[in-house]
């Protein structure tokens, strides 16, 4: 998704939801500050070299418990969306990329790049102080933004870390993408924020954002060029 086909999206999301696209353009650059300033940043092409033609990405949803018990997902590059890194670990997976605005746990976004994971660390106008805490932590990473994208911040569309870490297997090269643990049901997965314990019921901030990523991923379907599975709850 190019930043002209992004930008109506955008400005709704930024409508509907209350951010700052002011807020938003000053993370981007305090991200790009943080990545020169680490020299730990890696480009797209490199990122590329790296994956497979299909690629799965991982959601954080209540079905992604079963999907990982039962598949071992061998078959593809792993992605997986924030608070979905933690599940993997729990069941010996070490993602290839995770992508993430670092409102997951932590320590295991940091173990899985210790492992080897690339982290693609997103920027917005809510997510600063804890960019300039944990962004210096990692290595091998890709920065991208919701703003206009930079020279080493890129933008390639979606909302959530679970679209984006979608469109951003479509701008790798994918020519397959299965979605894993995409739900978009009436409770949250256990893994989506570090306080949760158990599957909660979804919160209205959550149902909205549900929305986007459903009305962007349906757009993915119809305009990208790889090819969308969603890997549904009932194939388990």
């Amino acid at each position: 998704m190019e930043w002209k086909e992004w930008e109506p999206f955008y400005l709704r999301i930024v409508r509907e939801m209350g951010y700052s696209i002011e807020k938003d353009r000053e993370a981007a650059q305090i991200l790009r500050a943080l990545l020169l300033e680490g020299d730990e940043y890696i480009l797209k092409e490199e990122l590329g070299a790296v994956i497979e033609r299909k690629i799965y990405v991982f959601g954080a949803g209540p079905s992604l418990e079963k999907a990982l018990e039962r598949f071992d997902f061998s078959d593809g590059t792993l992605i997986a969306a924030d608070g979905a890194t933690s599940a993997l670990l729990e069941f010996g997976l070490v993602p290839d990329i995770v992508v993430t605005d670092l409102d997951g746990r932590i320590p295991d976004l940091k173990i899985a790049n210790d492992r080897g994971s690339f982290v693609v660390i997103h920027a917005h106008g809510d997510n600063i102080e804890k960019m300039n805490v944990y962004v210096p932590l990692f290595q091998r990473i890709l920065g991208t933004c919701q703003t206009e994208p930079l020279d080493i911040v890129y933008n390639f569309g979606g909302f959530t870390d679970g679209d984006r870490a979608a469109f951003l297997a479509e701008a790798l090269g994918a020519r397959e993408i299965v979605l894993v643990g995409f739900d978009f049901g009436e409770t949250v997965g256990k893994w989506s924020k570090p306080g949760l314990r158990e599957h909660s019921p979804v919160w209205e901030s959550k149902r909205k954002k549900f929305a986007f990523a459903q009305e962007l991923l349906k757009w993915l379907e119809r305009n990208g060029s790889a090819k969308v599975t969603w890997f549904q709850a009932s194939d388990l």
